[in-house]
């Protein structure tokens, strides 16, 4: 049986185009479990023009991870024979850039594993080629770097690493699962941004999150600010782990 997931260097080359011509165009964005990543949230309430508050209760179920208590968001489609994604339409997706790192990864695949004497990140790719996808038969040839490049995808990876680091030290260090209300305090401070704000903000300091006041100001109305420092008060009122250093 022809294996469907095939390793990639980031210098090895691929042929792949999804576009309204291609005969399974649209296909892939239905029946299937869309998760969102906290940064894929920002980029979508904000091409909406909608608060992350009303885009969670519009478009998205919330669940929990199995063992850790960690909320999974993910969007939910259509209820509808072929359960499409609420943001697809005849003509593509609806929301095609703000779309989610997944949708820009894709046909690629994307792991990342830490190498425990130096600290880096070291990515892994691989090129998913599943029986039903014809893109494979047009386009252009490019390498996983080109791609990269080409999907806007770079951003998106740096911020969700970030998402992955955190999981993978309070697993490590605080391996206990999650109460309801430590998973409710997760869910609102990294996907509910803005309800977030506004609770962070209405204290009379915003505590130690932003040595900088600079970086205060600069949260008040930058989410990707904000989300950074999000993830650091996950980290220490959350998780119980000591501050990460810069």
């Amino acid at each position: 049986m022809h294996n469907p997931v095939t390793p990639l260097h980031r210098d090895q080359s691929f042929c792949f185009r999804c576009a309204p011509e291609v005969a399974c165009f649209n296909a892939c964005c239905r029946d299937l479990q869309q998760v969102l990543a906290p940064y894929d949230i920002v980029c979508l309430k904000q091409f909406l023009g909608i608060s992350s508050t009303e885009f969670l209760h519009r478009y998205t179920e919330k669940s929990t991870g199995p063992g850790t208590g960690l909320p999974v968001v993910s969007l939910r489609f259509s209820d509808s024979a072929d359960k499409a994604c609420p943001f697809v339409g005849a003509a593509g997706c609806r929301v095609y850039p703000a779309r989610p790192a997944s949708c820009r990864t894709y046909p690629l695949a994307r792991g990342v594993s830490r190498d425990r004497q130096t600290g880096t990140l070291n990515e892994h790719w691989a090129l998913i080629r599943e029986s039903h996808c014809l893109g494979f038969e047009c386009g252009t040839v490019q390498t996983v770097d080109e791609w990269v490049a080409d999907q806007e995808i770079a951003l998106h990876n740096r911020m969700n690493d970030r998402l992955l680091e955190l999981i993978s030290d309070k697993n490590r260090l605080h391996p206990e699962p999650l109460t309801p209300s430590e998973s409710q305090a997760v869910h609102t401070a990294l996907y509910d941004l803005d309800a977030f704000r506004e609770a962070l903000f209405a204290q009379a300091t915003p505590g130690d999150l932003f040595p900088d006041p600079a970086d205060a100001d600069r949260a008040r109305t930058d989410d990707r600010v904000l989300l950074e420092a999000a993830l650091a008060w996950v980290r220490i009122n959350v998780f119980n782990l000591s501050p990460k250093a810069p």
